[in-house]
């Protein structure tokens, strides 16, 4: 195995991903052929057309569904059942509404068979990271959605996965809470050190965030193009164009993705 090959954390091998018509019809080819690697400590985004499956393949590396055709392969192992080792944020924060923030952090290490003291110590430092200290008896309705997903990033991070999945995590989010929580992880990531596969419909999100981007074409999606983003970090989220090359690097991602986008030009 060659060095490079070695430094794969997340590999997508010739995927491929059918569902049946509810008609009865052929099935719908959601996915064809698609295939790029997450590379250890990058963050990787990949962006692309509503329902192009961008999500499928986050249900897949998550281990909740099993591609039609290909493979997925999680540290050189193929993914064929729930992926344990891995850490998730869902679109919504999915917080469960009858315990409290620290008792929904520290559940993931509640399943693992974790004592109390251990955990609890455990929940305290990742709610800490994520400044919601304070906040540890508060229950999911009592606090912003900001707050609910910084939460959900908590009880992730909280067993110190070295690989994040992230599904739109802020896309339900304000503008200005969006930032917030755009500059808050990347100063998690920096000391964290973990890969990270993001989905996202923002291109700047993913330019500020990313070390590369896939950009997948309209259903069934294949990739068009993995761009680098070589930029210095840490990046600017409240003033994009304060980073140095960051139009130009919007400009490489945004002239491939147009090309998958009906526009209609005014007359």
């Amino acid at each position: 195995m060659t060095e490079a090959a070695s430094a794969s954390v997340l590999r997508f091998s010739a995927i491929q991903q059918s569902f049946a018509s509810p008609t009865g019809d052929a099935p719908n080819v959601v996915i064809s052929d698609v295939g790029f690697e997450v590379k250890r400590g990058k963050f990787v985004s990949v962006i692309g057309p509503s329902g192009c499956g961008k999500s499928t393949l986050i249900q897949m590396a998550a281990g909740l569904l099993k591609p039609s055709v290909g493979m997925v392969f999680h540290h050189d192992r193929e993914v064929t059942s729930v992926n344990r080792t891995i850490g998730f944020v869902p679109q919504q924060a999915q917080l469960l509404p009858w315990k409290t923030m620290i008792e929904n952090i520290e559940f993931p290490l509640l399943l693992r068979g974790m004592a109390l003291s251990e955990r609890r110590a455990k929940a305290m430092e990742a709610i800490k990271r994520v400044d919601l200290a304070g906040f540890e008896s508060h229950y999911p309705y009592q606090l912003s959605g900001g707050m609910q997903k910084r939460a959900s990033i908590a009880r992730m991070l909280v067993y110190k996965p070295d690989t994040i999945l992230m599904d739109e995590p802020f896309g339900a989010l304000d503008a200005q809470t969006r930032m917030v929580m755009q500059h808050d992880l990347q100063t998690m990531l920096a000391t964290e050190g973990a890969s990270v596969l993001f989905v996202t419909h923002d291109i700047t999100e993913a330019v500020l965030l990313s070390d590369s981007v896939v950009v997948l074409s309209r259903r069934p999606a294949r990739v068009i193009a993995e761009i680098p983003i070589d930029l210095p970090r840490p990046r600017d989220m409240f003033e994009p164009y304060g980073t140095p090359g960051f139009a130009e690097a919007y400009d490489r991602v945004w002239s491939v993705f147009r090309s998958e986008l009906n526009i209609r030009r005014a007359a």
